[in-house]
């Protein structure tokens, strides 16, 4: 699957770069980009942070920081190997996470996007991203809508206020989902 990842989503680098843009990040910045796959938001996260930034990829799937390599974006990030619920930085270690379609997949989000908010720095951004909405996405795997689904507006404002999270932008549109948030503290 890591293989031909890049080629079967290869026109959605285009709303990676945007939503990127909406991080608000600058030059010399610490980024995360959290559940990396094979890097697809990497080059617009190493634009937004500069030569003197830093761009950390993590995943905990082999194959696909493999594929991230392959792909030549080693010069861009450094790529790691862990867990997304146990985090391998110190508290505050980040200044913004970007994360697209890893959060509805974890078998316990709350703790995650609590630890999420323990590495990133008062003031710090995360961005949760997919480049479908949410009804696109249903619609895909033949179902509605689910009033319970932790991206519902009502759900995630809820569970990133109880992780230490401000709730700054929800945009679930047609053609993406996006969710930002400011650490607290």
């Amino acid at each position: 699957m890591a293989e031909t990842w890049e080629e079967r989503f290869a026109a959605d680098g285009p709303s990676y770069a945007a939503a990127v843009g909406r991080m608000g990040l600058g030059e010399g910045r610490t980024v995360l980009d959290l559940g990396c796959g094979t890097g697809r938001a990497l080059p617009a996260l190493r634009s937004a942070v500069g030569d003197k930034g830093l761009v950390l990829g993590i995943d905990v799937t082999p194959a696909m920081l493999d594929a991230a390599a392959r792909h030549g974006r080693t010069d861009l990030a450094a790529l790691l190997l862990a867990d997304a619920c146990r985090l391998p930085l110190s508290s505050g270690a980040v200044d913004g996470i970007f994360s697209a379609g890893l959060v509805n997949h974890l078998p316990e989000p709350a703790p995650a996007l609590a630890e999420w908010a323990r590495v990133t720095a008062p003031g710090g951004t995360l961005l949760l991203f997919h480049p479908s909405g949410r009804a696109e996405r249903a619609a895909r795997h033949g179902r509605g809508l689910d009033p319970d689904d932790l991206l519902a507006e009502t759900n995630l404002r809820a569970a990133l206020e109880t992780a230490g999270w401000r709730p700054a932008c929800y945009d679930d549109a047609p053609h993406h989902f996006l969710a930002l948030a400011v650490r607290v503290g």
